[in-house]
């Protein structure tokens, strides 16, 4: 799944600041990933007509890394990593600097039960 997320991200910037072609995001993607030719055409149709989805998508995925690992780090014993996923997945779509207030709420509540 890396793989393809860095692919992903590659043909995001690829179509959006290089300016490829819809077959040249499609020919990038079928010779440096795994998935199918018909998978990628999708692929490519999304990152055509989402610009930054790719990228907006990893930078929430590393960010959601560092929060859990901070709560980890913070909370120790009592981190719940399923009580960290309903946390998250319980916010809704919320911008991160709001996702990163909550868990510190959560990380303080947490720590004085």
């Amino acid at each position: 799944m890396e793989l393809l997320r860095a692919g992903r991200l590659v043909v995001d910037s690829g179509v959006h600041a290089r300016r490829w072609t819809r077959e040249e995001a499609i020919a990038w993607l079928d010779s440096n990933t795994p998935d199918s030719h018909e998978a990628n055409i999708i692929a490519a149709d999304r990152y055509i007509t989402l610009p930054g989805q790719a990228t907006a998508y990893e930078i929430g995925k590393l960010k959601i890394l560092e929060l859990r690992a901070r709560a980890k780090e913070a909370l120790g014993e009592a981190f719940s990593l399923r009580a960290f996923n309903d946390l998250v997945l319980g916010s809704g779509p919320v911008p991160l600097p709001i996702l990163e207030d909550n868990v510190e709420i959560w990380i303080e509540t947490r720590r004085n039960d």
